[in-house]
């Protein structure tokens, strides 16, 4: 397909804006450079990994939450068949493994050509999709990993939502 002749207008930068609601949340950040920025997130299972990358030449933002979890050699090939189940059940991001250290990590990308910058609702919202995913099947992680159970039975389990009281 040609490239296509429209003026583009660059969206300013994104991550001051994420800069500023790592800051309200109280979260632990690093800004590397105008294009990087760490932060650390608490979760109900775990710390969350969060990176950002901002991309001037396309106008795209690409985000990790990667799960504080190490996935052992002999458990790769389980854990890439539960992220693939689990991927069927997303509208947003999607699920991979790092390879050299086998992190489970949530990734998104967003494209802002044309825009003038994002909107810190949907910079918000992006974290927040990217940490209740990974909040709700970080159990069925859990259960391929150290419960030996299939990513099948773990994903299964994991979706249980109990009602009521007992």
């Amino acid at each position: 397909m040609p490239a296509l002749s429209t003026p583009t207008e660059r969206a300013n930068n994104p991550l001051d804006i994420m800069e500023q609601i790592v800051t309200a949340n109280d979260w632990a950040f690093d800004r590397r450079s105008d294009s990087e920025m760490a932060a650390e997130a608490p979760g109900k299972w775990c710390d969350y990994g969060l990176y950002f990358s901002w991309s001037t030449e396309i106008s795209a933002m690409h985000f990790t939450c990667a799960f504080d979890l190490k996935v052992p050699e002999r458990r790769r090939v389980a854990l890439y068949e539960l992220l693939a189940l689990a991927n069927e059940r997303l509208w947003i991001g999607h699920f991979g493994m790092e390879s050299d250290d086998g992190m489970p990590v949530f990734r998104h990308s967003v494209l802002l050509r044309g825009a003038t910058s994002a909107s810190a609702e949907s910079l918000e919202d992006m974290v927040d999709i990217a940490i209740t995913e990974c909040e709700r099947f970080f159990p069925a992680f859990q259960f391929v990993l150290w419960g030996g159970k299939s990513p099948a039975d773990a994903l299964q389990a994991a979706m249980l939502e109990c009602v009521g009281e007992a």
